[in-house]
């Protein structure tokens, strides 16, 4: 319960952070494309994050996406 919490609340600053880098560094005045573009980035880097998390703490194998046949 405690790990989701946390993966929760590092994946909200995340987002944040992101979304605040990208309105620096987009020029101005910007149109609601904009906004489309820097809210998909944005997720774009949480989901990115989350799988990273996901398979470094429930796979520790070292054949993650691949199967050795029989």
């Amino acid at each position: 319960m405690i790990r989701n919490i946390g993966l929760f609340i590092g994946m909200a600053v995340l987002f944040a952070t992101v979304v605040l880098i990208l309105n620096q560094l987009l020029p101005g005045p910007r149109k609601p494309t904009d906004y489309l573009v820097i809210g998909g980035a944005a997720t774009m880097a949480c989901l990115l994050a989350f799988f990273v998390v996901l398979i470094g703490t429930t796979m520790r194998s070292s054949d993650i996406f691949f199967r050795k046949k029989k």
